[in-house]
């Protein structure tokens, strides 16, 4: 995702820009997105923060009065994690929410609650332990993600739904780190409006654009930091994962269903890596980039000591090819390093400000998560 205004980090090899925005430098901080979508609603999903939202969704439904979220019941907190995660490129923090899938430590959340993380602690809610996680994977346009928690043993999963899903008109509760606060776990009570839903997502300043579909729509009064939480049902099951949700007009939150959710675990933990579900963490080239007017992309900042600065890229400089592939935009740069893993040694060609072209093989580092 775009760093606001070109401000940090750099290049991975599945995002355009590197990075997540950040709000204050070490305060509790978004990768909130908006929505845009002809009969769609504008909505935000994040960890601390929303943008502004309205309109409603097309297809049938019904509706109900919101209910103002409370504080969740222990057997709510029950396999349900806290996220907090240092944003090492932006000096920045940021927190969100998760599931546990496994007694040693899986855990299901969403991808932008662990997006452009430099390093990731994990809490369990029931227990107040605290763990070191890594990212096993994830599925940045389906908007999940797997971590393993480092040294975890004998933990209290959630239970996932198994008797057919969410329904119009389910009485359903979305319980999360609302606002990033890990003392006081929030639950908001709802029903299901709609189901089959589809939102145009983008990050808060209107760019990298993705489209989630198949979502639950509810009027739960879901919070920044409830993201990839779940949402249960009236019997406790995890029936989806709180991913977005509206700030404008009647409330509008959006869970992908936990069917949908575990199946991209699953292709994730079974070591599927391809266009849609990427093992561990991404190649990362060390830069920020912008159009050049002449075709390229134009180096807007260069990581310290990273792959690129290595190299003598600098800001000015006009990358126009990697591993022979010739690159004409950032987006041409985000797809020729998108076949290339940490480690993996490739050319980098730029002409720099005097017009001067050079060339340099680079190993690539290993990414913030993607």
């Amino acid at each position: 995702m775009a760093i606001g205004a070109l401000g940090a980090a750099g290049i991975a090899a599945s995002a355009v820009f590197g990075v997540q925005a950040a709000l204050d430098d070490h305060t509790w901080s978004s990768a909130a997105r908006t929505t845009t979508a002809p009969s769609e609603p504008v909505i935000s999903s994040g960890r601390a923060g929303f943008l502004p939202g309205a309109g409603s969704p097309s297809g049938t439904g019904s509706s109900a009065t919101t209910t103002a979220a409370g504080t969740a019941t222990a057997d709510q907190l029950v396999g349900v994690v806290d996220i907090t995660t240092v944003l090492g490129y932006q000096d920045a923090e940021a927190a969100g929410t998760g599931m546990i899938l496994t007694s040693d430590g899986e855990v299901l959340t969403n991808n932008h609650v662990i997006e452009g993380a430099t390093s990731i602690t994990v809490t369990v809610l029931s227990t107040g332990q605290s763990y070191p996680a890594t990212v096993v994977g994830t599925a940045p346009t389906e908007d999940v993600a797997v971590l393993q928690l480092a040294g975890a043993a004998g933990l209290d999963t959630v239970q996932a739904d198994d008797d057919g899903g969410a329904a119009v008109g389910d009485a359903v509760t979305a319980v999360g780190n609302a606002g990033g606060d890990p003392t006081s776990t929030s639950a908001a009570a709802g029903t299901v409006t709609s189901l089959d839903q589809s939102i145009t997502a983008t990050d808060e300043t209107g760019s990298d654009t993705e489209q989630l579909t198949g979502l639950i729509e509810t009027n739960a009064d879901v919070q920044a930091g409830d993201s990839g939480g779940p949402l249960f049902d009236a019997e406790g099951e995890v029936v989806g994962m709180d991913t977005a949700a509206s700030t404008g007009g009647a409330v509008q939150s959006y869970a992908i269903p936990i069917d949908t959710a575990l199946d991209l675990a699953e292709q994730i933990t079974a070591g599927v890596d391809d266009e849609t579900v990427h093992q561990g963490l991404p190649a990362f080239l060390g830069v920020s980039v912008r159009t050049a007017v002449s075709g390229g992309a134009a180096v807007a900042g260069v990581v310290p000591d990273g792959p690129a600065a290595a190299a003598g890229l600098a800001t000015g400089d006009v990358i126009t090819a990697v591993g022979g592939t010739t690159v004409t935009s950032p987006g041409d740069l985000t797809s020729a390093l998108s076949s290339y893993d940490p480690g993996d040694q490739v050319t980098v060609t730029w002409i720099d400000t005097t017009g001067t072209g050079h060339s340099a093989t680079v190993t690539l580092a290993a990414g913030p998560a993607d």
